[in-house]
């Protein structure tokens, strides 16, 4: 499935129309065009490989599937390579979606799964559509910003999950142990997509902003410091969220140390207990003769060494909350 839009001096003009027509319009001056495949195949690559000149190795890399993210430059064109994410689903887990695009000075071409939904980069070039003279650059950034956007609320999602979880750790003193070692692993797991898989477009940006396209003016700079800003905060976010993860796992463990020490000190100090009025009775029981043998004051004794013996275990242990 292809979708094709051009635009001529910033003003949309046509949309829909044959791949073999991308040379044609792009050759008036000013004139620029979008071609967003979905599920493309060897031969529709090929097709624009043929109007627009891409080089094959960058054909084949957007053939392929698994590429890290990054910026490639030949002589007439870059190949970009991002990853889209969104929140979290039901089961924990953060997918991310690869994106590819070719750039040339007068045409944007897009390579996706049927998974992405290009509607929010449609919606920011709507919005801003009194930046659309500034050409492909302008198309480049509703790309990046949406990619970027869609990152930002993948991260909130996990922050607030989170704090949730922070409050699972206490919550009626004892939580469940495996469930929240579960769910700190997945969101460790979603955090480390995000590491490998967003944040390095980070670099990708900075090239595009730091002479590795010449056609982005002065005038939509700023849009790719405000998308460059926000790939730094999610940079530092990333970090700091992964320490708060392994927070809560070392202080799930530790609350699991703790109350495996309490249960010892209960145990240790209720044998203890027991101990001691088992060693009274079998010392009245040996076969010796003692004072009160064979007379009800000797089991008195007995029973009063056992129950004050006791008792003042009990307060002792108490008293130092080991009960």
């Amino acid at each position: 499935m292809v979708v094709t839009r051009a635009w001529r001096n910033g003003t949309a003009t046509e949309q829909d129309f044959p791949v073999e027509r991308i040379s044609d319009l792009i050759a008036d001056d000013g004139a620029f065009v979008w071609v967003d495949y979905t599920d493309p195949q060897t031969a529709d690559l090929e097709q624009v490989e043929a109007e627009l000149g891409f080089h094959a190795l960058a054909v084949e890399d957007a053939i392929e599937h698994g590429q890290r993210p990054k910026l490639d430059r030949y002589r007439d064109s870059l190949f970009l390579v991002v990853y889209d994410v969104r929140p979290l689903d039901e089961a924990g887990e953060l997918v991310a979606h690869e994106v590819k695009a070719f750039i040339t000075d007068r045409a944007l071409v897009t390579v996706h799964g049927a998974d992405v939904d290009t509607a929010a980069m449609q919606r920011r070039l709507d919005a801003n559509a009194d930046t659309a003279d500034h050409g492909v650059p302008w198309l480049v950034w509703g790309l990046l910003d949406a990619v970027v956007d869609h990152a930002t609320n993948a991260i909130e999602d996990i922050e607030r999950r989170i704090d949730v979880l922070e409050d699972d750790l206490f919550e009626h003193g004892d939580p469940r142990e495996q469930q929240i070692q579960r769910r700190s692993f997945r969101l460790r797991k979603a955090l480390g997509v995000i590491r490998r898989q967003v944040v390095p477009t980070r670099d990708s940006v900075g090239s595009l902003l730091h002479g590795d396209a010449e056609t982005i003016s002065n005038g939509i700079r700023p849009y790719f410091r405000d998308v460059e800003d926000h790939l730094v905060s999610i940079a530092d976010s990333v970090e700091q969220l992964r320490d708060a993860v392994s927070s809560v796992l070392d202080t799930n463990l530790n609350l699991s140390s703790n109350r495996q020490n309490v249960v010892m000190k209960k145990v240790t100090s209720w044998a203890a207990i027991i101990a001691v009025p088992t060693a009274i009775t079998g010392a009245f029981g040996m076969n010796v003769t003692f004072p009160g043998e064979a007379h009800w004051s000797g089991l008195y004794a007995a029973l009063g060494l056992a129950v004050g013996s006791s008792l003042l275990l009990y307060r002792s242990f108490k008293r130092r909350d080991w009960l």
